[in-house]
């Protein structure tokens, strides 16, 4: 990976029925190549991970009513995406919220061009979809974070290479 990653603070957000929300992305030039992954992107100037974490979330899913929780799991990544490669330092945020409606009228313009919607997915549905989800363990990850509850200090994710 590049000396320099991209800071990126991610979301694990949680319903009340313990159903996680997801993004639907896609590449721009090739929409049958899809994913799901926790909504979440990079930090903008001097900002904090805890303030992009709550900016993205609002942004890409119109919830700002959110109680965000601590830092669970941390993970380095590279992949190709929209014509060029990200080196991202990734670290994932539990966050709780009662509310379930959202609206994406905060995407930016790459994210029109690369989200197809959103939903919420039941630890089972992880469990058992046979559609790429990020970070590829996410099923097992989220399983043991609600049987377990947070762990004391973060854990550390197996770096992802694409």
């Amino acid at each position: 990976m590049a000396a320099e990653a991209r800071k990126v603070a991610r979301v694990l957000l949680l319903d009340p029925d313990d159903r996680i929300l997801l993004l639907h992305g896609f590449e721009p030039a090739d929409p049958a190549t899809n994913w799901w992954f926790t909504p979440g992107g990079g930090l903008e100037g001097d900002e904090s991970r805890e303030a992009a974490a709550l900016r993205e979330l609002a942004e890409e899913t119109g919830l700002t009513d959110v109680e965000l929780g601590p830092v669970v799991w941390t993970r380095t990544c590279s992949f190709p995406f929209d014509g060029r490669r990200w080196d991202q330092d990734e670290w994932y945020f539990l966050a709780r919220t009662a509310r379930t409606t959202t609206h994406q009228r905060g995407l930016t313009e790459l994210e029109r061009r690369s989200v197809a919607g959103l939903r919420w997915w039941t630890s089972a549905e992880l469990l058992t979809t046979r559609e790429t989800v990020y970070p590829t363990r996410l099923a097992g990850l989220l399983r043991t974070l609600l049987d377990e509850g947070p762990p004391r200090v973060p854990l550390v994710l197996a770096p992802e290479i694409a």
